[in-house]
């Protein structure tokens, strides 16, 4: 089976807190590994997938007609920014955009929640990363009490016709949700304390919207089922490990981009008689 099955939201999703330490992928070689050598084989099979993923965007770039969209949504501290660090170190530069989305601002509330999400998708030949999207626009004011259950549906069905849209212009989507534990982000944000060169990553909202731990745990299952499709597919990717979180995504990527059957584009003219004088 492939991954992107075995990791694809399925109807009856929960998102089960003894879930997020799961490591699937994992092989100590019959317990024979301490955890630093996991890690590091972790990290080294990461480094491959990811170059191989490398190759395939070469070629996306150059026929500069597909398009690949990823999205990253997850509670705070579930390794969004790491993971787009270590998967796209071996990226050309050249054809990858990274858009994070924080709260709007009063300009993009006088518009509708897509307006502001919109300008950042990908062009031809690009990847484009959302770290934080649209979906932000549904989670966070539900819990918040800001709007209501017919609103949250209608926002919900609003963004399933938006990616149907982007499907139907060219663009490849991948959306993963990083599923983390609560003691996990406990750990994770009191490591942004105890440590100086961290404390520029912590925000003290962070803790008001860890009370409402279970409300976004039910807004996210609630956002992850009803926006599943097979042209804008969700995978829940467990997280409490940064390198398998890696590993895994990094396999979801590369056959994600194999599926989109990438070649490099015809010449231009006939090349079998050009001689460079």
């Amino acid at each position: 089976m492939k991954l992107l099955e075995r990791f694809r939201v399925r109807g009856g999703l929960e998102l089960r807190e003894e879930d997020a330490g799961a490591t699937p992928l994992r092989d100590d070689e019959g317990g024979k590994l301490r955890n630093g050598a996991i890690k590091a084989k972790e990290r080294a099979l990461t480094d491959e997938l990811a170059a191989e993923a490398g190759k395939l965007q070469e070629k996306l770039y150059a026929g500069r007609q597909r398009k690949l969209l990823l999205v990253l949504q997850g509670m705070d501290t579930s390794g969004k920014d790491g993971t787009i660090r270590k998967l796209f170190s071996h990226i050309n530069p050249m054809g990858l955009r990274a858009t994070g989305f924080t709260a709007p601002s009063t300009r993009e509330r006088a518009h509708d929640f897509l307006w502001r999400v919109h300008p950042h998708v990908p062009g031809s030949g690009e990847i484009a990363i959302f770290n934080r999207s649209h979906y932000e626009d549904v989670l966070v004011p539900r819990v918040a009490g800001d709007i209501d259950g017919k609103e949250v549906k209608r926002r919900l069905n609003q963004i399933r016709d938006f990616e149907r849209m982007l499907a139907e212009s060219g663009t490849t989507i991948m959306k993963v949700f990083l599923h983390i534990s609560k003691d996990e982000q406990k750990k994770r944000l009191e490591e942004r304390l105890d440590d100086p060169e961290k404390h520029w990553k912590f925000d003290p909202n962070d803790l008001v919207q860890r009370k409402h731990w279970d409300a976004y745990r039910h807004a996210y299952e609630d956002a992850l089922r009803a926006t599943d499709t097979d042209h804008a597919p969700w995978y829940v990717v467990p997280a409490d490990s940064k390198t398998h979180r890696n590993l895994i995504i990094a396999n979801l990527l590369l056959e994600t981009m194999q599926g989109m059957k990438l070649d490099w584009p015809a010449p231009q003219a006939d090349l079998s008689q050009v001689k460079v004088e």
